[in-house]
């Protein structure tokens, strides 16, 4: 088999088939850090199918000062603006990227008012606000996507065009990590990632989901069973339980996936999956700004895959926009995220009880 020939063909966007379009999607972003300043709305600036319309933040000054960058943003509103429906003419969709405990409130009231979803991951603090979730989408009859930004990374799209054409033969295991100094990266001791209330969690559910969820996407599969350990060491940890965490996903036909995650490492990332035939890898794997890179080896012959470095961000939000334009269902949806929700939580429940936890 000549793998370097069947590594040629790749549409990065094989889900697309609507163009620049004058009505693009418009978007109101909830919650305006740094995220969204450097990430999101750079992103949808480039975009085609979408455009930021409105900024919330619980600081309307703040983002008042984030619209006057945007050529597009028309309104910036406060939270309890949002909720009382303020410039609700203005947008079709909300981004909701609040900390995990208070992502379900705007969920609620953009589902009430009939606006399309795409929330930040993980969907939600605990398993019982997640069900809610699903819940109040489901009644409102309203489009939810979560933000799984791999699930449209044209390196990771292309690792799962291998492993299901058989190329590494059957998967056998998947190692992923995703580690760095958060502390660093935002030097705020007070943030709230490093408060379990607002967090549920973090390593493990801030980065470990990315090696977790992907693991799932790349073999199309959801886990079983899990085992995992996780401490935290530095006093700066002291409110949430994982500072680091190393988890192993049983998944059915027995696969494994072993994942690692740290708020206080060294910035690394990858995902792997390792077959009876050879094996395929992206490292850098997960961060936004990282050149990504895609391997494939089957046998002794190893090749590395080219293909068109893309802006992780742009990419998720036309994805999701496409889907609204053409009336079609986005993946992934809250029931795919809840999975995620339960999974983290079981390694939480794992570490502490030193057992295995079936799921």
């Amino acid at each position: 088999m000549d793998i370097e020939t069947l590594t040629d063909e790749f549409d990065r966007r094989d889900w697309q088939d609507v163009e620049a379009t004058d009505d693009p999607i418009r978007i109101a972003m909830i919650g305006v850090g740094w995220w969204t300043r450097e990430q999101a709305i750079p992103a949808v600036a480039s975009a085609d199918l979408c455009e930021t319309a409105v900024l919330v933040s619980s600081d309307p000054e703040k983002a008042g000062e984030a619209a006057a960058d945007s050529e597009t943003v028309e309104h910036a509103i406060s939270y309890e603006a949002f909720h009382d429906g303020a410039a609700s003419d203005a947008y079709d969709a909300v981004y909701v990227v609040t900390p995990n405990a208070r992502h379900l409130e705007f969920v609620e009231t953009a589902a009430e008012m009939g606006k399309a979803i795409l929330c930040e991951k993980p969907m939600e603090a605990t398993i019982e606000r997640a069900e809610r979730m699903v819940e109040v989408v489901e009644a409102h009859d309203a489009t939810l996507m979560v933000a799984y930004r791999m699930q449209t990374e044209p390196a990771v799209r292309r690792a799962k065009e291998f492993v299901d054409e058989g190329l590494i033969g059957k998967p056998v295991f998947v190692n992923g990590n995703m580690t760095e100094p958060i502390l660093d990266l935002v030097p705020d001791p007070d943030q709230w990632r490093l408060d379990g209330e607002l967090s549920g969690g973090c390593a493990t559910m801030d980065i470990g989901i990315y090696p977790l969820n992907t693991a799932r996407f790349l073999l199309d599969a959801d886990p079983v069973r899990v085992r995992g350990t996780v401490a935290s060491v530095q006093p700066e940890f002291d409110d949430v339980p994982d500072e680091h965490s190393a988890f192993q996903l049983d998944f059915p036909d027995h696969v494994f996936a072993v994942c690692t995650a740290s708020q206080n490492a060294q910035m690394a990332s990858h995902i792997e999956v390792i077959g009876t035939e050879g094996r395929v890898r992206v490292e850098p794997a997960f961060y936004p700004w990282d050149d990504r890179a895609l391997t494939l080896q089957r046998g002794e012959t190893s090749v590395d895959v080219a293909f068109e470095q893309v802006d992780q961000m742009e990419e998720e939000f036309e994805y999701f926009a496409h889907c609204l334009l053409t009336g079609e269902d986005p993946h992934p949806d809250g029931e795919h995220a809840l999975r995620d929700i339960e999974a983290i939580k079981a390694v939480y429940e794992a570490s502490e009880r030193e057992e295995t936890v079936e799921l």
